[in-house]
């Protein structure tokens, strides 16, 4: 793959499909995949699991999008693969670390995009009462303007945590 192929036009936008809204837009989890194991390195089976975790468990890529994006990278020279206890550990290569400097306001992009598919994930688990509850919310927290005293903050920073508990324990 090369660095042409990392990347083309269309994918700064999700494209949806019949059925859903894709979480991530075309080539994005490949810069994603990249971009995480810039920060370690690390197995396929991680990787899975830590776009799971931005998702909140509502979007997690399956082993069959994952391991040939993974296979794109090492074919292009971006990742290097050592064999790890019968698995594979994928580390950033000098010259993948030398692609993302290089495109780092597309791999920004990718990452404020999953970001925001994320958080539209979440908010879709969320029961409709609910999120007009929270939108009250935030509206009486924003209503203040910024004129908080110490005493007011620590009260409506109880009352949060306190209904944040209840929620936790199931009430």
């Amino acid at each position: 793959m090369s660095e042409q192929s990392m990347s083309g036009p269309g994918d700064d936008q999700a494209r949806p499909s019949r059925t859903r809204t894709r979480s991530l837009g075309h080539g994005d989890l490949r810069l994603l995949l990249l971009a995480l194991i810039a920060q370690q390195p690390r197995h396929g089976y991680e990787l899975i699991r830590l776009v799971a975790d931005m998702f909140h468990g509502r979007y997690a890529p399956s082993p069959g999008v994952v391991y040939p994006a993974l296979a794109q990278l090492e074919s292009a020279g971006l990742v290097t693969v050592e064999a790890e206890g019968g698995r594979r550990r994928h580390a950033v290569s000098a010259a993948g670390r030398a692609w993302l400097a290089a495109h780092r306001d597309e791999v920004d992009a990718v990452l404020a995009r999953t970001a925001r598919s994320a958080r539209a994930a979440a908010r879709a688990g969320v029961p409709m009462p609910v999120r007009r509850a929270m939108e009250t919310l935030k509206r009486a927290l924003v209503s203040r303007e910024g004129h908080w005293t110490p005493d007011e903050a620590a009260r409506v920073e109880a009352l949060l945590r306190e209904a944040a508990g209840a929620i936790e324990r199931g009430m």
